[in-house]
């Protein structure tokens, strides 16, 4: 019986501890995620920016060197990302997808113009710039008309402003939470330990020297959280690339180690203030409180 309590006793403290460096590896892949989000937040409204754009309608006979002349003036200014030619073919094609029926077979002829699709720089979605855009445009030869949604690129800029102070204040209220959360899974592992605590301030052992070993292991885990978590983002982020390809910057390597950095300086902070905080909480009380503190 003496040799069972022993090994019972070890598996209990083995499955605390493993259940501990869990719990903070989980809340610290959920601290990493939300930082590359953080990070990545001013190229996830560019990426939405950029994705609404000009159609300039060309004129009926324009031929094909004249179109290719226009995208390269337009490509080589600052404000255009890319363009796109469509001739009618293809946007009668398009839009015969669209509307499920050959309006082409029904009308008897082509009644579509070809285009070039632009794409601008998100600096330039602005409602002032695309006026002075729109008009720039006009004045090539080729152009016939020029089109865009502005209510679409007037509720996306609003939109941004918004999301961004709301991400700005969920962010600092899921820090907190995250917080809490590893601060909780190190409060139980030391509570389980408050008799041993209490047992060396009985012989003489000084605060500093009863707190270090806590902090010591606890720091330990924090850092193992911290690793295992990293290893849960890269995981993720690389098994999703395509899917994230223009939202987030996975290839900047000083991204990701920013995010690397900040999952663990978090662990390793959180977990050194809390396992102080408790470690002196045990060491301030009186024996009889350990009962039910």
């Amino acid at each position: 019986m003496k040799k069972k309590r022993p090994a019972r006793l070890k598996r209990r403290l083995v499955r605390s501890y493993l259940t501990s460096t869990i719990s903070i590896a989980l809340v610290l892949f959920l601290v990493g995620m939300l930082s590359l989000l953080l990070l990545n937040a001013d190229r996830l409204s560019d990426y939405v920016r950029e994705h609404v754009g000009f159609t300039l309608v060309l004129n009926e006979n324009v031929r094909e060197a004249e179109v290719l002349r226009l995208q390269k003036i337009l490509s080589a200014t600052d404000y255009v990302k890319a363009t796109k030619y469509v001739d009618k073919e293809e946007a009668a094609e398009q839009l015969t997808k669209e509307l499920g029926e050959d309006f082409v077979g029904f009308l008897g002829f082509n009644p579509l113009f070809s285009s070039v699709d632009v794409k601008l720089n998100a600096a330039y979605m602005q409602a002032d710039s695309l006026i002075i855009l729109e008009n720039n445009f006009l004045a090539h030869s080729q152009v016939k008309e020029v089109y865009y949604q502005r209510d679409l690129v007037r509720i996306i800029n609003e939109n941004v402003k918004r999301i961004s102070l709301f991400l700005l204040v969920f962010s600092v209220l899921l820090l907190v939470i995250f917080s809490t959360l590893i601060n909780n899974t190190i409060r139980i592992a030391i509570y389980s330990q408050r008799f041993i605590i209490h047992t060396m301030k009985l012989v003489g052992a000084t605060r500093s020297f009863i707190r270090r070993p806590f902090i010591l292991k606890n720091i330990g885990y924090g850092i193992l959280g911290a690793f295992l978590a990293n290893l849960g983002i890269l995981a993720l982020v690389f098994s999703y690339r395509q899917d994230f390809e223009g939202i987030l910057d996975i290839q900047q390597l000083h991204t990701v180690g920013i995010v690397f950095v900040v999952v663990l300086g978090f662990g390793i902070f959180i977990s050194w203030v809390s396992t102080y905080l408790s470690v002196n909480k045990y060491l301030r009380i009186r024996y009889d409180e350990l009962f039910y503190s």
